[in-house]
């Protein structure tokens, strides 16, 4: 983490401005750096970067190490002289600038991509980027093959068995017949890892940190839990014991229902935990702080069993505690973390928390919802923590005004005191700001005050998500100004 105070902006990349439907690695991205360095901001606080899947939801991903490929800026390809400018004229990108629009992007992204591949010769360069992530991009490339091949179906549904359960002779029998396919994912490989490289020395040049999000569970349909069923909780059919989630809290009555496979504790302690630190050892060589999503589950996680329609039947299981951490510092050395520690903490996610050093969130939707004292106050909170207006689970600040309880309203107003003239929204970054907690860190809808409308997820439902993008024209120079000034005053830009 940065050593002095200071702010920050959670922005997914998927939500800047691009003529193409999904925010890019791109120019918009360049754009919104500066933007961010305009404003003083140290940190720039992203949602996961892999492929999506179910749901469209970064946090199932097809691969726990690939990059996203809708990422990938087609005006860079234009200038490596993979595609031409006309490759990208005419085409369906979505009907609305400020959505994406996933089922058409979904068709629209891999034709082009298909069309920049058929331009590339493999260099020196690529050849060394295969090799060197070899550990992964095999498996996840001969993944997307044969799930290309079986009408995009899970692993667990393709109808040869050989295939499904990794049989030798099968492996070496389809990767023999889909090399040209596995190549193709290849290649998308190498060029979103090229641009991103590039992309994140820029961001690092402004004096700017990248903050990614590390979802703790990985997907079922994934080539991670296909290459690596030892490491996960299945029975002998492959098919998950218990799956992730849960219980009934602020977010869900029924609780929420994630259906990750849960992990097999028990092997990893006895792997030295080998897949988990090659899988952190990985994600601190493409960001600078990492955000693990449900830290507590590290001390006890929630195991739901399997087939389910909701997560009220879960039960609490031990996890693998601060030697978790211990044996990872170890293995791969410091590397800074944040703690997604939300939810109803009990003494044991406390202590790890405390024990592990790394900072937790605070979250400021959550100071007000009872009208009375709670953790999630200001007056509360400790230096060597994250504080933020809310995050993508959360409702806008806007929002929230606009639905929670009148009691509710009035106790935040009276607490942050804030006034039609400062703005709601602004009374609540100047809280997060002058509070305690060495980072600040504001969701981009809340900074532009906008309502329900721009809300990134609602947890536990499908459709609507993860589709917000940003307006190309409101990011000023009078907002960046604006913000900087609240930086200065609570110091936390010291240039």
């Amino acid at each position: 983490m940065a050593k002095e105070r200071c702010a920050g902006v959670l922005m997914a990349i998927s939500s800047l401005p691009t003529p193409y439907g999904f925010g890019t690695i791109g120019k918009t991205a360049y754009d919104f750096a500066d933007f961010l360095k305009k404003a003083g901001q140290k940190i720039w606080q992203i949602l996961p970067v892999g492929p999506t899947s179910y749901g469209d939801s970064p946090y199932q991903s097809f691969s726990t190490y690939a990059g996203n490929p809708y990422m990938i800026d087609l005006d860079m390809l234009v200038e490596d002289g993979l595609l031409k400018k006309e490759d990208l004229l005419g085409r369906k990108w979505g009907e609305n600038p400020e959505e994406v629009d996933y089922a058409q992007i979904y068709e629209t992204r891999f034709e082009v991509l298909r069309c920049a591949f058929k331009n590339f010769k493999a260099t020196p360069k690529y050849k060394e980027f295969v090799k060197k992530n070899a550990d992964w991009i095999e498996d996840y490339a001969l993944y997307m093959s044969v799930k290309k091949n079986n009408d995009m179906k899970a692993w667990t549904e393709w109808e040869d068995e050989e295939i499904k359960l990794r049989e030798p002779k099968a492996l070496k029998k389809y990767t023999e017949k889909y090399k040209l396919e596995m190549d193709f994912w290849k290649f998308v490989q190498f060029k979103f890892f090229e641009q991103w490289s590039a992309f994140r020395k820029y961001v690092n040049g402004l004096g700017i940190k990248i903050m990614g999000d590390m979802p703790i569970y990985v997907a079922m349909d994934s080539a991670d839990t296909w290459a690596n069923s030892d490491v996960f909780w299945l029975d002998e059919e492959k098919k998950p014991v218990c799956v992730a989630g849960c219980p009934p809290d602020y977010f869900s009555a029924t609780g929420q229902l994630w259906g990750n496979p849960l992990y097999d504790w028990d092997y990893l302690e006895d792997t030295d935990y080998k897949w988990w630190f090659a899988r952190i050892k990985s994600a601190s060589e493409l960001f600078d702080i990492v955000r693990i999503d449900h830290f507590r589950a590290f001390d006890s996680y929630y195991a739901i069993p399997f087939p389910a329609e909701n997560a009220i039947n879960g039960e609490w299981l031990e996890g693998p505690g601060i030697e978790f951490f211990e044996k990872m510092k170890k293995a791969i050395g410091e590397f800074p973390i944040v703690a997604e520690d939300l939810g109803t903490l009990t003494p044991g996610v406390v202590q790890l928390l405390k024990d592990s050093g790394y900072p937790g969130m605070k979250v400021l939707e959550f100071a007000f919802d009872s009208g009375e004292e709670n953790d999630y106050l200001p007056s509360h909170y400790t230096e060597n923590s994250v504080v933020y207006s809310g995050t993508h689970d959360n409702d806008t600040i806007m929002g929230w005004f606009a639905t929670a309880k009148e009691a509710d309203v009035r106790f935040a107003v009276d607490y942050c005191k804030l006034n039609d003239g400062e703005g709601y929204n602004w009374g609540i970054i100047r809280t997060a700001y002058e509070s305690v907690s060495k980072y600040a860190i504001i969701q981009m809808q809340d900074i532009l005050g906008l309502g329900s409308e721009a809300r990134m997820n609602i947890p536990s439902t499908l459709g609507g998500n993860w589709v917000w993008r940003v307006k190309g024209d409101v990011l000023t120079d009078e907002l960046a100004e604006k913000l900087k000034t609240l930086a200065t005053t609570y110091g936390r830009l010291e240039e």
